[in-house]
């Protein structure tokens, strides 16, 4: 693989000012140099990026110049990856359309668009109805991003929100459907969901607080005055989540709130104008639990009585508390049941076990069971779900990392699977040059880590290929083994992908998660070392030709390896990371704070916990030491991880390392946490990253 190296006779900007502050914790003194770089007003700043202070922006656009100098040489590159990755995209692109009684409704994109267009058409005439056009909305805005879209039972107006900022403060607008026009009934600084009543004559939203916290639900009468809006329920621990949706069955909004730890739903009924949320089940510390309407019944998935990978159950609708709960799936180990759905005839989940996901449809009269089976070593499923209660048919995607999503309908009666749509590539893509594999690698306890590996067919893997390894574990989340074309610029250069599956996901169940957060997060971070050097051992790379990458808590990730283990890596790509925790988790002011204690502790009240994080935290572990090329990514309206903790991470960096880098900061000034948000505009940040992974391959080549 040939590729240009950084120019690193591009002077470095002027040291950041250090500008030191003390904080005393648990007998500790913290000392912070930077902290200045957290603008006062930074919250103003998320509604309007003008009003960020002088200084600090001078920092932040001295660096984005320094980072273009120094990737000047890549230059090129960057505009053939974009322009390869863009070729792999079908411009007119539409989705499958989903039937809604007189209607099929879908998004598409038009030749050249950045945004998409939601639509529908009459299953009558076959004519099509552009209810929204997004590049029309976005046109002059820097960033602009539709949330969701709902349409009232009528089929009359569309409520829709979107966000022109990056900052997750969404408004929602009405429209009328006979005139394209919005309807006076504006809401800003939601969440960006809604759901409709029944009659169609009001809809529920949700409220963020003065710290972007979703926080209250209001029902809105369509022509009334706002200041009536009805508060329906208000969440006053600020350590809890809030969402809302509709059931499947369209009978209730189901308000669901979650600390990390546990869970809490309430039902409101839509067809009662004057309806008020009916409780579930109480919060209790660890119970956690989901709700699906179908009928005189609720389908609940549960970790209740110890069943940490979850069961299901189901409980009438006139008294649905724990007491009234019976087994309808019993509990397995390690089988983890990650979503259900109910349909008119038929209850469907998505089961996940050793990291590979399954579907399995239950007929609900005769409780017969059967499972949807798949070929591939390692694969990604989705339920696409349905806008009909009453059907026979299931959505579902599939992908592999070699195999582009394909789209299923699926009789859940007769077992047959239609394809609908199979992901086109227009520059062409054949599975059969390429390889994936799952493979293991063992951490320092024993723990089996999974790893899934993306490689050209014709890659000699006797240790020269270069590799790009990623991860996440936190939250839960479990890193899918998906199809992305994006990656093939990489696996066509000679690179091998990687995913590690660490600690801290939900990837191999519950345990799986649990033995990576609190205070054995330091497991996450091993277990991304072990497998990274795993694959090494296996030659298919060596260590020094790796480029790690990982993004928000994945950042994190990033942060933490590039202490532990500079050796190991070429460089490092850590986009919006959250590298700042100790300081971030000892302020409870900020929006993701107090919900996020249970995921990493509470350093304010929790001495151990205080300990494990300071082990840990990347800005506090910043070492005198060399450190491989990092590229740090921000935005300045990220409300999730704030635009300073890069910039901070970056300036000690650079004040403490002894050699090695280079060390970029790149801050994007009009967006947030999903960088840009055209789909094209967003193959720039792509072509960045991986011009600066082939860079630093080419930097370690040169000092091999």
């Amino acid at each position: 693989m040939k590729s240009t190296s950084f120019d690193l006779a591009s002077p470095t900007p002027a040291p950041i000012p250090a500008r030191r502050t003390t904080h005393e914790a648990h007998g500790k003194t913290l000392i912070d140099d930077y902290g200045w770089l957290r603008a006062a007003n930074w919250q103003e700043v998320l509604k309007d990026p003008a009003v960020l202070p002088s200084d600090i922006r001078e920092v932040l656009e001295r660096e984005n110049v320094h980072a273009e100098a120094v990737l000047a040489p890549t230059k090129a590159l960057q505009k053939t990856l974009a322009k390869e990755m863009r070729g792999r995209i079908k411009e007119d692109d539409a989705d499958v359309p989903q039937s809604d009684g007189p209607f099929d409704y879908y998004d598409r994109y038009r030749e050249g668009g950045e945004h998409e267009l939601v639509c529908r058409r009459a299953k009558a005439t076959g004519v099509e109805d552009i209810m929204l056009d997004g590049d029309a909305l976005a046109k002059g805005k820097a960033f602009f991003e539709i949330g969701e879209t709902a349409i009232s039972p009528d089929h009359q107006l569309l409520a829709w929100s979107a966000d022109d900022r990056g900052s997750e403060l969404y408004t929602i607008r009405i429209r009328d459907l006979a005139t394209g026009n919005d309807l006076p009934d504006l809401v800003e600084e939601t969440d960006g969901s809604m759901v409709w009543s029944a009659d169609g004559a009001s809809f529920l939203y949700i409220q963020l607080d003065e710290n972007h916290r979703p926080s209250r639900v209001y029902r809105r009468r369509l022509g009334a005055d706002p200041a009536t809006d009805e508060l329906i329920f208000e969440e006053t621990d600020p350590g809890w989540f809030m969402n809302v949706w509709r059931s499947r069955s369209r009978r209730f909004a189901i308000i669901h709130l979650t600390d990390h730890d546990s869970a809490e739903a309430h039902l409101l009924d839509l067809h009662d104008p004057q309806g008020k949320p009916r409780l579930v089940e109480a919060r209790e510390n660890g119970l956690r639990y989901d709700v699906e309407h179908h009928g005189h019944r609720l389908f609940i998935r549960t970790n209740a009585d110890g069943c940490e990978d979850f069961k299901l159950v189901e409980a009438p609708l006139s008294d649905p508390a724990r007491v009234n709960w019976t087994d309808v799936i019993p509990y397995r180990p390690g089988r983890m049941i990650t979503r259900i759905s109910a349909f008119q005839n038929h209850l469907v989940r998505l089961e996940r076990e050793n990291c590979l996901p399954q579907i399995i449809i239950r007929d609900i009269a005769s409780g017969e069971e059967h499972a949807i089976a798949f070929d591939e070593e390692a694969y990604s499923l989705s339920l696409h779900g349905s806008r009909e209660f009453d059907t026979k048919t299931l959505r579902f995607a599939y992908s592999s990392m070699t195999t582009p999503e394909e789209v299923y309908d699926y009789g859940m009666d007769t077992r047959s699977r239609i394809l609908r749509k199979r992901q086109t590539i227009p520059s062409g893509h054949d599975p059969a040059l390429y390889v994936t594999r799952r493979i293991f690698a063992a951490a320092s306890d024993g723990a089996m880590i999974p790893v899934s590996i993306l490689y050209k067919r014709d890659t000699v893997l006797d240790g020269s290929a270069p590799l790009f390894i990623t991860g996440y574990g936190s939250y839960g989340h479990a890193y899918s083994a998906s199809f992305s074309s994006r990656r093939l610029s990489l696996v066509d250069r000679g690179f091998v992908y990687a995913i590690a599956h660490v600690r801290g996901g939900t990837d191999k169940g519950w345990g799986w998660y649990t033995d990576g957060k609190l205070n054995k997060k330091p497991n996450t971070f091993s277990d991304f070392i072990a497998a990274a050097r795993h694959l090494a051992a296996q030659s298919y790379t060596r260590e020094g030709r790796i480029v790690a990458s990982g993004g928000s808590a994945g950042g994190m990730l990033m942060g933490a390896i590039a202490n532990m283990a500079p050796e190991l890596f070429a460089g490092i790509i850590a986009d919006v990371p959250f590298v700042d925790v100790m300081n971030t988790m000892l302020d409870a002011t900020l929006p993701l704070t107090p919900p996020e204690w249970l995921e990493w502790g509470d350093p304010i009240h929790d001495a151990k916990a205080f300990e494990t994080m300071l082990s840990y935290s990347p800005y506090d572990n910043v070492k005198a030491q060399n450190y491989p090329a990092i590229l740090a990514l921000g935005g300045l309206t990220d409300p999730r991880v704030t635009y300073w903790e890069p910039a901070k991470w970056v300036a000690r960096l650079r004040a403490t390392m002894t050699g090695g880098g280079p060390v970029l900061l790149k801050t994007n000034m009009d967006a947030g946490h999903g960088g840009a948000s055209g789909r094209f505009d967003s193959l720039k940040d792509t072509a960045l990253e991986f011009a600066f992974a082939m860079a630093a391959i080419a930097q370690a080549e040169k000092g091999a």
